[in-house]
């Protein structure tokens, strides 16, 4: 089966200098992939010339003549650059001519022209961005990863649900386990959101094992982690610097003198394995769940190689169907998953949750 993906060129901070190079390394590991690389032509043209694969036919080159600035306000990308290549790209995917689009566009306006173009499957109210982090069993999958900053209890419930989903897709767990983002592990500890998302998940049919915390995102404790896409993005920002900061830390002690420089030499294999490990380049590429269509976004910092790696989780996406997967399993929870909508919106207005005792009503004998 042929992989089709559309690849918004221009994105990014570095846009067809990182873009195009990262397809033309992609297509000769992955035969059975076909590209579309969308944007300015002549931009994507040059590079392509340079890189000697102007003629090959993995690539179909799919002119935009707007670009989607990394500054540029939501309803500029959604309201006057119709014709963007950001736009574009997911239009080939709407239109069933690509199977999911990798972007290292802005955050904000990838998710809005996405929803816009792609609309969301049924039961979900607001996509989640999701990453899969390393721990050393493997990874552990986390969302939101800033794409809703302020959620409602429903909302992480539905993100579990997409976690499921995507882990039992991706990694072929039944029943993998979800762990709710927090403070602590008690069931008192925590916002009243959490507190009341923690009830929401107990009650549902989700492998759910309670509270879990910072830590546990690299400990392996559960294979998803779900949180609000504030807490997300912080600890997903914090863990990349800290990589950054124990590669670079590692560099200096080695290269301190010639007697350090000549100890590593020994320790050159282990080092270069955990430098490997470690590298947050290798985990590029966040699929914005809960649409119909898949979406992959990629960092706009990223290197070739980083963004490369964002075109792999698509392209694993689509093998994987994962698409089909989540919209199975949104189907078969479309019931409980408005019943947790409805009490957690009478929750936040001030009534209560299925099977509470509403304030001022007696729940004993006493009058």
């Amino acid at each position: 089966m042929t992989v089709t993906l559309t690849i918004d060129c221009m994105g990014g901070d570095n846009g067809p200098s990182v873009t195009v190079p990262a397809a033309v390394n992609f297509v000769r590991l992955y035969p059975d992939a076909h590209l579309l690389l969308v944007g300015i032509e002549t931009a994507i043209r040059a590079q392509l010339k340079k890189l000697r694969a102007l003629d090959n036919p993995a690539f179909t080159i799919v002119p935009a003549t707007e670009i989607v600035e990394m500054d540029d306000p939501v309803e500029v990308a959604l309201r006057k650059k119709k014709d963007s290549s950001m736009r574009v790209a997911l239009n080939r995917v709407k239109e069933g001519e690509a199977q999911a689009c990798v972007s290292a566009g802005n955050t904000g306006a990838l998710m809005a022209v996405s929803r816009y173009v792609l609309k969301t499957l049924p039961g979900i109210e607001r996509p989640a961005i999701a990453s899969a982090l390393p721990n050393p069993a493997g990874y552990t999958t986390v969302l939101d990863l800033g794409a809703n900053v302020d959620c409602e209890p429903h909302h992480l419930l539905q993100f579990a649900e997409m976690g499921h989903a995507l882990v039992a897709a991706l990694e072929g767990k039944e029943r993998p386990t979800i762990g709710l983002l927090n403070i602590g592990e008690e069931v008192i500890k925590g916002n009243d959101t959490i507190k009341r998302a923690g009830e929401l998940l107990r009650a549902s049919t989700l492998n759910f094992r309670g509270n879990v915390e910072g830590n546990d995102i690299y400990k392996g404790t559960v294979d998803v982690i779900v949180c609000d896409g504030f807490v997300g993005n912080v600890a997903l920002k914090t863990s990349e610097g800290l990589a950054q900061m124990l590669n670079g830390m590692i560099k200096e002690e080695f290269g301190r003198s010639w007697l350090t420089k000549l100890m590593a030499l020994p320790a050159l294999p282990v080092l270069m394995r955990f430098k490997k490990r470690v590298d947050h380049r290798r985990y590029n590429g966040a699929a914005l769940l809960g649409l119909k269509g898949l979406v992959i976004k990629s960092h706009g910092s990223a290197d070739a190689y980083a963004f490369e790696w964002a075109i792999k989780r698509g392209y694993d996406a689509v093998k994987n169907g994962v698409l089909e997967r989540l919209a199975r399993a949104m189907d078969e929870n479309a019931g409980s998953l408005e019943r947790a909508a409805g009490e957690s919106g009478s929750r936040q207005s001030g009534g209560p949750l299925a099977g509470e005792t509403p304030p001022g009503t007696a729940s004993s004998s006493k009058a």
